[in-house]
């Protein structure tokens, strides 16, 4: 089973500035605890420069020029296997 996503719609954002970084920041790290993952959808340019400047692009799940996309945390590999398969 994956992981669960929010996604959240960065259309209605204003112009990007810290402040809205750091709301998104601590919403991604809010919903990580929770076992979630947050998703960035319709970011401005604006904002995923800002969020690329900050460092933040691959907590965020952002790549450079890119549109935020859903990523597998990289903290694990994930092997896929039938049910009833030994583990090696």
């Amino acid at each position: 089973m994956g992981q669960r996503t929010v996604v959240l719609d960065c259309s209605g954002l204003a112009a990007a500035d810290a402040e809205q970084l750091e709301g998104i920041a601590s919403l991604c790290l809010r919903l990580k605890r929770r076992g979630l993952v947050l998703r960035l959808t319709n970011a401005s340019d604006e904002l995923l420069a800002l969020i690329e400047f900050a460092g933040l692009g691959p907590v965020l799940g952002v790549e450079a020029g890119g549109e935020a996309e859903e990523r597998e945390d990289p903290g694990g590999v994930q092997e896929e296997r039938q049910l009833g398969d030994q583990a090696p």
